[in-house]
């Protein structure tokens, strides 16, 4: 008879619980890992804080200036503010610089 632990036998029962505790904490470490991901990783949120660390786009999703045409042809803004939104979108901003 094979003995562990200082001579004390091991059961089956005990193999099912070592197992059933190593998935259980596998398990676990996996969906934590992949929530903290999915959370720091989210559309629009930057990555560490900084402004440049953006996470990528999904392929096939609108973009900014295809978002802000559908927002300006439902009437949510004017025209004025279209333009003017659409110009910083772009990288150049125009009219008087308010201050």
């Amino acid at each position: 008879m094979m003995m562990y632990w200082y001579g004390h036998g091991m059961s089956g029962w005990a193999w099912f619980w070592m197992t059933a505790g190593n998935l259980l904490f596998w398990a676990a470490l996996v969906t934590a890992v992949v929530l903290l991901f999915r959370a720091v990783l989210r559309p629009g949120t930057h990555v560490g804080g900084h402004p440049g660390w953006s996470a990528p786009s999904v392929p096939g999703s609108p973009g900014a200036e295809q978002i802000l045409a559908e927002r300006y042809a439902r009437g949510e803004i004017d025209e004025e503010e279209y333009r003017r939104r659409l110009d910083i979108l772009r990288g150049s901003p125009s009219g008087p610089a308010k201050s």
